[in-house]
């Protein structure tokens, strides 16, 4: 059983075996993309193949969607051929359900895979899309650290900086060359369109637009675009940023699946590994459960979505939908799992949050310290979303999702998923340490975990974060099982903790930062102190 065109015409052989196979007419749906190209996605991870990838296939198999993806690679192109290529771009889609079914299914929606390398054909490609007037949306699947042009220190890389001078014909950094394209969208007068970020970070569309903008304002300072092309990235009727907010748990190929898989006769499915370390298979699995709710702001019109379960609404829904989720009822008992799953050795989010002591730090992080001062989207209720995260989703055995996974760019996430629920108690007149307890220790948890020792004294490895070696830099006077004094420790700590762009919050200011560095300290003394410290919060 091969996952291509030609296999899947053997379609018996893969109902017989579970597969749902795409109802549609692929031939006549890559047609009609290459005349009238309408979505383009750029990043082509697995939340994008199991939630948007499968959105479009249910509107191709309804009809009331006739052209397909085009899905573009900016990031280490080499997984295209692999992955998407060898495969006629099918991706097979495994749901698991808490029960242990699995739901397969075969998805067609993809008409192209493109890289953003130039000069090239699929660059070529690109450019005749995006000045195609029949494009609504560009979508992106990126991560929230792709969004930062620029270091702390306001510093642009080499790349980004070369592109400044060198104007929208020789761009090479990726969103230079984002910005190139649509520099040729507004010149050749190809229409409006809507830019929809659907990475996990507030104010996602505002994020995306701010990682453009400095190139056209750059551009027009060197003479390169006109004046009006700044303007028109700041007028949503012609370039529009709708805020979105999307959840869905789509972790890394597991080998389980793999070897499922392999065993119904699929061919050729092995995740591929590539020289920059990126892993991706043609197979993609996922959880059941997912939720999109989108800003409906398109000038050029948009597929009909919400038959799929989408939400379209007003930003200010948007904005609390995403602010639950991110601040509240997901994301931070996710990170929170991910430090101490990885302290004490689990491999699994479902094993993790089946401690107890973890299971009670996440109801208390959600319920005790994040739904008092959460706000209603409305659209769902904010309880109901989190009981179905701590009874049904973390802990579903079949879903291959690790501590390992979510511990990456830890720094990058607390900011977002801690810092609104401490501003909310901060301000409250109740507002305490004692209040936000689950967090701060989660905070001092986090500061253990970088020292690369778990709770046994076993060396750890430290999943991938753009501020290791900073962090190493602060914490080098700290060692497993040596305790210094709480002065001491402030004294050291209290510089990084009073850093609002790191915890959301001066936490020195807010008077919990003490609290933070005594935990920590807790957390120093020996074999199972870590354990010793979650055991001890009420």
């Amino acid at each position: 059983m091969k996952l291509t065109d030609s296999g899947i015409e053997h379609r018996a052989e893969w109902q017989a075996k579970g597969y749902a196979l795409p109802a549609f007419d692929r031939a006549a749906m890559r047609v009609q993309t290459k005349e009238s190209p309408r979505w383009v996605q750029f990043g082509t991870g697995n939340l994008f193949r199991a939630f948007l990838l499968h959105s479009a296939d249910r509107l191709l198999a309804a009809g009331t969607m006739e052209s397909g993806i085009v899905a573009v690679k900016g990031y280490d192109p080499a997984l295209l051929e692999p992955v998407f290529r060898a495969h006629d771009n099918l991706t097979l889609l495994v749901t698991l359900q808490n029960d242990g079914a699995h739901r397969k299914e075969v998805l067609g929606g993809l008409a192209e895979s493109l890289s953003m390398e130039a000069p090239s054909a699929d660059w070529e490609r690109l450019l005749e899309i995006f000045q195609a007037p029949s494009l609504q949306l560009a979508t992106f699947t990126l991560t929230e650290k792709a969004y930062a042009l620029a270091d702390a220190f306001g510093n642009f890389p080499a790349d980004v900086a070369a592109d400044f001078q060198n104007g929208p014909d020789k761009a090479v950094s990726f969103f230079g060359k984002l910005a190139a394209l649509l520099w040729m969208r507004f010149e050749s007068g190809a229409g409006p369109l809507a830019l929809v970020s659907l990475d996990n970070c507030s104010h996602n569309g505002d994020r995306l637009k701010q990682a453009i903008l400095p190139f056209a304002q750059a551009w027009e300072k060197n003479g390169m675009v006109s004046e009006a092309f700044a303007k028109a990235l700041d007028n949503p009727a012609v370039f529009s940023f709708p805020w979105t907010m999307i959840d869905k748990i789509t972790p890394r190929p597991d080998v389980q699946i793999e070897q499922m898989l392999e065993a119904d006769g699929v061919e050729d499915i092995a995740p591929v590994t590539t020289g920059k370390h990126s892993c991706a298979a043609a197979f993609v699995n996922a959880e059941p459960l997912e939720y999109l709710v989108v800003e409906d702001a398109f000038p050029n019109g948009r597929p009909p979505l919400e038959q799929t379960g989408i939400y379209f609404t007003e930003r200010a829904t948007v904005e609390r939908a995403e602010r639950m989720k991110v601040c509240t009822c997901l994301n931070p008992l996710h990170t929170a799992l991910a430090i101490f799953g990885c302290l004490l050795g689990y491999k699994r989010m479902s094993d993790a949050i089946g401690d107890e002591a973890l299971h009670d730090l996440v109801c208390r992080i959600g319920y005790r310290e994040g739904l008092p001062v959460v706000e209603d989207p409305k659209i769902f209720d904010p309880r109901t979303f989190l009981d179905a995260v701590v009874e049904q989703r973390i802990p579903n055995p079949y879903l291959p999702d690790t501590p390992q996974r979510i511990a990456s760019d830890t720094s990058q996430k607390i900011p977002i998923r801690f810092g609104a629920t401490l501003r909310a108690w901060h301000a409250r007149p109740d507002g305490s340490a004692k209040q936000v307890w689950g967090i701060l220790t989660t905070l001092a948890g986090w500061l253990r975990y970088l020292l690369a020792v778990d709770d046994e004294g076993n060396p750890l490895t430290r999943s991938p974060d753009p501020m290791l070696d900073a962090l190493d830099a602060v914490l080098k006077p700290f060692s497993f099982g040596t305790v210094p004094t709480l002065e001491e420790a402030e004294r050291v700590l209290f510089p990084l903790l009073s850093d609002e762009r790191l915890f959301g919050i001066d936490l020195v200011k807010a008077g919990w930062a003490s609290g933070v560095c005594s935990q920590f300290l807790s957390m120093l003394k020996g074999k199972g102190a870590v354990r010793a410290v979650l055991s001890s919060l009420e």
